[in-house]
């Protein structure tokens, strides 16, 4: 009875994983690796951060970030350095829009930098400026975050 549980289970795997498919759209693919190419292309600052509508962009006022190939972003203002990580990754859905690609950007100190401690959604990009948004889903709030490049 045991062995034939376990056969169940297994095919019912076995087709689940026939099922999905591992294919993504090439268009959502080559937009993801182009927003990975464009951070690492030279530096970048901090030209909006609207936090639930409060303007806190001049926490961020002299601060050059630079995004590495390898997934390390720092932070640099005259002597200080602010290091953390950062990603461009797929939504789980299964649409593959354009919506699905979002940026992912870790900071663990100090505080004001915490704040960009999300996972964002792209507005817009261009060679020279990617403008993102988070729609808080605690206090409902929108933030947004945009960087341009020096």
């Amino acid at each position: 009875m045991t062995n034939r549980i376990f056969t169940i289970i297994s095919m019912i795997c076995f087709c689940l994983l026939i099922g999905c498919s591992g294919d993504s759209d090439p268009n959502l693919t080559n937009l993801s690796n182009d927003l990975n190419q464009k951070m690492v292309e030279g530096r970048w600052e901090i030209t909006l951060f609207s936090d639930s509508g409060k303007d806190e962009t001049n926490h961020f006022s002299g601060y050059q970030f630079v995004f590495t190939a390898d997934k390390l972003v720092s932070a640099t203002k005259a002597s200080s350095v602010i290091n953390g990580s950062w990603s461009i990754v797929k939504d789980q859905s299964s649409d593959d829009s354009v919506e699905d690609l979002h940026f992912n950007i870790v900071f663990s100190a100090p505080d004001s930098f915490e704040d960009l401690t999300e996972d964002w959604q792209f507005i817009s990009q261009t060679d020279q400026k990617i403008e993102l948004i988070h729609i808080s889903g605690g206090n409902g709030g929108t933030d947004y975050l945009t960087f341009q490049k020096l």
